[in-house]
């Protein structure tokens, strides 16, 4: 550790506790900064860890710096690089994560959802200088053809509207339709202490969570050693060490203990095949608990409780699969030995029981439906599984639903906000292979609308906007007569014109917001358009 006389600091400089700069950063930015935040800053190298004495301060410089670096620079930078329409307002980088995946919308990872904060915006009541007037209101029915995680219809609930979700895979109408059920919240508490004192029971007699805790203990002893929290980032940050080759060399050092642990505990680092998606990615210890753990969720007899269990099982399992932290995104190659990780500047390992992520992601998902029960409204939402090119509305709705189908050919869906699939650029139905594998949904990856193994050729462009012309086409057969539609897209190939031109309707409005809090590696600047649609006059 550094003490205050082992640095140069400038005359006109102050010391801050952590306090006094969350304090000072809040009043600063104008928006709130934990002492969590100020500590993350510290732990990952942003700013350097001052203090003698176990006290623990910072420089206030040092924070005037990394603010300005990181917002003004990056506001002008991206105006520069994106246009000066760009509205920042429309960034929400006001919040912090927590609301931006607040109560269900966390529930289970989905790549390319959009902040809820955004449909909120567009759906609510308010007015202001940029959103001249309100196009929804409480007991209006809205529409999301490609429903993905649900977002639209979870926010809509909030808002005391209606939603109908529609989405071609299988799995993304499961994840929307569990985040809107109103539970029976004893009979899923109950479920879930059975699958956890089974769980436990299954455990008694294995020797993974024994080696794992002592995989652990060596972990720790040498990450303290050779990766001191937070020195070792803060020398990575001004160039002072060759991660590349520290980490290898480290890499190397570790695998010995790492071999003899595994040969002293018996473990199977990999399964006996590699057929499936379940069988190349998992050790065969974690195979055996998914297995265990599905027959328990089978013995369930309430639909939704066993739905909402699949669910957290299928998250569960997403964080154990044989990866690195820095490739939990997009997977390469299973992992199963420890490596360096960049990701959190010292030596990390794969997982060898779920039993951890079981047991955080069961609170988590008790403690976030308890949270919406309390903001929800007495409102209907479902999402459909089906083809948004084809699929008859009302009619699959009358299936699931019918005093909603009711109201909803009555009374006519006043509008859509959604966001189409990207040219190329996602995989929707592959980002969740590991649960079309556990429930054996049917795969409908031909029937996707600009998926990534597509590309984005002039021949994959026509093809989406025939595709997003024939649902919007379709779905407009069950609009009220003065609806809007909300499209939000990075139109970088300039076809949504063209699509709502060949859709009957014309764009009315255009609101372009930076995208700051991307699950992808390339932070650059990115925007995307939402588009305001009315019928063609």
């Amino acid at each position: 550790m550094y003490t205050i006389n082992e640095i140069y600091l400038e005359e006109s400089d102050e010391l801050f506790t952590i306090k006094e700069a969350s304090e000072w950063a809040t009043k600063h930015l104008g928006k709130t900064v934990t002492t969590s935040n100020i500590s993350y800053l510290i732990q990952y190298g942003l700013i350097k860890k001052l203090g003698s004495n176990g006290s623990t301060q910072v420089s206030k410089q040092e924070l005037q710096r990394y603010y300005k670096s990181y917002s003004d620079s990056r506001e002008l930078s991206w105006k520069n690089q994106l246009g000066d329409d760009l509205n920042w307002a429309l960034s929400f980088d006001q919040y912090k994560e927590a609301e931006t995946t607040k109560h269900v919308h966390r529930l289970h990872p989905y790549k390319g959802k959009f902040i809820p904060q955004l449909v909120e915006y567009f759906l609510d009541s308010h007015t202001d200088h940029f959103k001249k007037q309100a196009c929804f209101k409480q007991g209006d029915i809205v529409l999301d053809p490609f429903s993905g995680s649900g977002t639209t219809m979870v926010q809509s609930c909030e808002l005391g509207m209606h939603a109908i979700g529609v989405d071609i895979s299988a799995f993304n109408a499961l994840i929307g339709n569990v985040k809107v059920i109103k539970y029976d919240m004893s009979d899923v508490q109950t479920e879930i202490y059975k699958i956890n004192k089974a769980l436990k029971g299954f455990l008694t007699n294995s020797r993974t969570i024994e080696f794992e805790e002592k995989l652990l203990q060596s972990l720790y002893k040498f990450n303290n050693k050779y990766f001191p929290v937070p020195d070792y980032k803060y020398r990575l940050k001004r160039g002072e060490i060759n991660e590349d080759m520290y980490g290898s060399e480290k890499e190397r050092e570790f695998l010995p203990t790492f071999n003899k642990l595994v040969e002293g505990y018996n473990i199977k680092l990999r399964q006996d095949k590699a057929d499936t998606f379940l069988d190349k990615w998992y050790s065969q210890h974690i195979r055996d608990e998914i297995n265990f753990v599905l027959g328990e969720i089978g013995k369930i007899t309430n639909d939704d409780t066993r739905n909402i269990i699949s669910v957290i099982l299928s998250r569960t399992i997403r964080s154990c699969r044989a990866t690195t932290h820095a490739d939990l995104a997009t997977l390469y190659e299973p992992i199963t030995s420890t490596y360096y990780c960049a990701k959190h500047g010292k030596m990390c390992k794969p997982i060898f029981s779920i039993l951890k992520w079981w047991a955080t992601y069961t609170k988590d998902t008790l403690k976030r439906l308890s949270q919406f029960n309390s903001l929800r409204s007495q409102t209907f939402q479902v999402c459909l599984k089906g083809d948004g090119r084809t699929i008859d509305i009302i009619g699959e709705l009358r299936t699931s639903n019918p005093v909603f189908a009711d109201l909803a050919d009555r009374q006519k869906i006043k509008g859509i906000f959604s966001s189409p699939p990207y040219i190329g650029l996602i995989n929707y139905h592959e980002q969740h292979a590991y649960a079309y594998d556990l429930f054996g949904f049917e795969r409908m990856d031909d029937l996707e609308i600009g998926p990534l193994y597509k590309g984005q050729s002039r021949e994959a462009k026509e093809s989406y906007i025939i595709g997003i012309t024939d649902v919007l086409n379709n779905c407009r057969k069950f609009l009220a007569e003065d609806y809007d539609v909300f499209l939000v897209a990075n139109d970088k190939y300039n076809v949504y014109p063209i699509i709502a031109e060949k859709s009957g309707m014309q764009i009315v409005n255009q609101y372009k917001r930076p995208v700051l809090n991307r699950t992808e590696k390339d932070k650059g600047a990115y925007a995307e358009t939402i588009f305001h649609l009315k019928r063609r006059s």
